[in-house]
């Protein structure tokens, strides 16, 4: 492989279809995944099985314990929205949102990259079919680009300048879908759920199942993530 990229890895249907891209571009790929006190912690697994399957050169899995400080249904207690009109559809900034997630995330993954002599990070954030987070929009990803620059090392000494890949930024769900299958990304190892059960399963009406299953039937193709209602 080319380049050394450090992706992004969560464990659900986005991260790992960014993944599948960094591949087809020829990046020699390092994933990264975050356990951040998330309810849904199984997700953590789904991203082992992801990256053991897609042959990345390493993945490193690290603790940054979010649930410190609470502020979101996906770190402390309040209730995760099941049912409601997809958030796609509305302005709300839904209570799932985590406080600088992808901020902190970022930052981990540009750390990193830095050791590793990389200059690409990839993340799979969506700006279309998404859950209306601040921190998924391009003009969140061009600021953290520029910040890259003036706060790193590699950046200052103007070494290599760091750009943020984002391939799904303006993608719709089932148009991410498509490309995932046609770069033969296995979606059944994928969890995207915000609330599963022990077993894994997903809900199927958390706001991430939502836009997931509308996803898979815009794009004429079955989900083979269980779940609970199936």
């Amino acid at each position: 492989m080319g380049r050394r990229a450090v992706v992004l890895l969560s464990g659900g249907l986005d991260s790992a279809t960014a993944l599948a891209i960094a591949v087809e571009r020829g990046y020699g790929p390092y994933a990264l995944t975050l356990r951040y006190g998330q309810r849904h912690e199984l997700e953590v697994d789904a991203a082992r099985r992801v990256a053991a399957a897609m042959g990345v050169i390493r993945h490193m899995v690290t603790d940054v314990d979010l649930r410190a400080f609470g502020g979101s249904a996906l770190t402390g207690d309040l209730e995760v929205p099941k049912g409601r009109q997809a958030a796609a559809d509305s302005e709300d900034i839904p209570v799932t949102y985590v406080p600088a997630r992808n901020m902190i995330f970022l930052s981990m993954a540009l750390a990193w990259a830095e050791v590793l002599g990389a200059s690409d990070l990839f993340i799979g954030v969506n700006a279309v079919d998404y859950s209306g987070y601040p921190d998924c929009r391009p003009e969140f990803l061009d600021a953290f680009e520029k910040l890259a620059g003036l706060g790193t090392k590699a950046g200052v000494e103007g070494s290599r300048p760091f750009r943020i890949h984002a391939p799904l930024i303006d993608l719709t769900k089932a148009e991410i879908i498509r490309r995932g299958l046609a770069l033969g990304v296995d979606y059944g190892m994928t969890r995207s759920c915000y609330d599963p059960d022990e077993s894994g399963a997903a809900c199927g009406a958390c706001d991430s199942c939502r836009l997931r299953l509308a996803g898979f039937a815009a794009a004429g193709a079955r989900d083979p993530a269980p779940y609970q209602l199936s």
